[in-house]
């Protein structure tokens, strides 16, 4: 579809380069060939005036005139059409390349909405088919009792709870795609350690190293608060049980930087750059029962703050997540 397009467009860019250039060769040829005439006609005048030519000599004349104005306008003709020639070939890959370029990002985009339909198609209809075979299944069977019946009920609330989850995370994730946030003062050393709070006892698995003073971002608060609600889940559910989880809050070169490390399998090198993807999952070992949705949220929020957010890995040994956000007085002083 899209070689189509470029192919199109490849024309549209050369028709109308052409129809200048057309346009262009028309005016310098009339403009050449009626300054030549002008000029030999000026001349051949002068020549007669002065030598005072017979009548025979002067019909000479003006037949040398003609015949050396029609050899110039040959000469012009050709000239002009081995130059547009030349731009026709030129023009011509020139136009392929400003086509390719122009709807490169089209087909991009076109590419990832592809793969995200597809991507959320599927992982939609993996707990419907679940669902469908177990109530297919029990339909089929006339001695099903209540135990069995609470069970089979069970098993479907819990696929119906993954459906909500990920039509949840799928809606937060188009809003943070394109939602304008509104930032604020966010003490970023607070929501790290209400994060903490929240998912274990300070001391136990994880350990925070952060300045005496709080650090402060120019951030959307209930977005910080997610991505560090992202980050912390993913150290924990991919390392060993009981297993210290550190994080390291610094500031460097006018950012926070945020250092997330846990111990476990890691990621292999060739999985890092695909990490952020959209439900991308490095491999059963790390797939557990999210979505592959998490990290990408977090690269949004991350980009939406015109911050950063990277990955390192030592498989077998560590894993690393490094975040960088801009500090508060920073941008407060460029607004100023």
């Amino acid at each position: 579809m899209f070689e189509s397009a470029t192919l199109k467009l490849t024309g549209w860019y050369l028709l109308i380069i052409m129809v200048i250039n057309l346009i262009f060769s028309v005016v310098i040829y009339e403009t050449t060939t009626n300054e030549l005439s002008s000029r030999l006609q000026t001349f051949g005048q002068g020549i007669r005036d002065e030598s005072r030519l017979s009548s025979p000599y002067s019909s000479y004349l003006s037949q040398i005139r003609d015949a050396q104005t029609d050899e110039a306008k040959r000469n012009i003709i050709f000239n002009l059409l081995y130059s547009n020639i030349i731009i026709l070939i030129t023009g011509g890959i020139g136009a392929y390349i400003l086509a390719r370029r122009t709807l490169r990002p089209i087909e991009e985009a076109h590419q990832a909405q592809s793969r995200f339909t597809s991507d959320a198609s599927h992982e939609l209809r993996t707990p419907l088919a679940a669902m469908k075979a177990e109530l297919e299944a029990s339909l089929r069977d006339p001695h099903l009792s209540k135990a069995e019946m609470r069970e089979l009920l069970m098993s479907n609330l819990e696929e119906v709870d993954k459906l909500t989850s990920l039509s949840q995370t799928l809606l937060k994730l188009a809003r943070q795609d394109y939602e304008s946030l509104e930032r604020t003062d966010v003490d970023f050393t607070a929501v790290i350690g209400q994060v903490i709070r929240t998912y274990d006892k300070p001391g136990m698995r994880l350990t925070l190293s952060a300045p005496s003073h709080p650090v402060h971002i120019y951030a959307h608060q209930p977005s910080i608060e997610e991505l560090c609600t992202i980050l912390v889940d993913n150290a924990l559910k991919y390392s060993p049980e009981n297993s210290p989880v550190s994080l390291v809050l610094s500031v460097h070169d006018n950012k926070a930087r945020l250092d997330i490390t846990n111990s476990g399998a890691g990621i292999p090198t060739e999985n890092l750059p695909h990490i952020f993807d959209r439900f991308y999952r490095a491999d059963n070992a790390r797939s557990g029962s999210g979505h592959g949705l998490g990290l990408s949220i977090a690269k949004i929020i991350v980009q939406i703050h015109h911050g950063g957010l990277a990955a390192t890995s030592a498989p077998g040994h560590q894993t690393t997540f490094t975040v960088l956000l801009p500090i508060f007085k920073e941008l407060q002083a460029k607004n100023q």
